[in-house]
């Protein structure tokens, strides 16, 4: 038995995932990125995860539903 690993968003731009998340329907004020989110899962806007999400979200000319502190 052979095991395969697929990587679909491997080459994709952090703005090609949220517009194909988008497609599909994900709710991304449901999801958080952030390496430091408070206990109310609120993000701190200044982390590499909040700062490639925020140029994502901006790259794909949608608003980012983020909840930041």
């Amino acid at each position: 038995m052979a095991l395969t690993i697929q990587t679909p968003l491997l080459h994709l731009s952090k703005a090609d995932i949220i517009k194909q998340g988008m497609m599909l329907g994900v709710d991304y004020a449901l999801t958080v990125s952030c390496y430091q989110a408070d206990l109310d899962g609120k993000a701190c806007g200044k982390c590499d995860s909040c700062r490639l999400r925020k140029e994502g979200f901006l790259a794909a000319g949608l608003a980012d539903p983020t909840r930041y502190r």
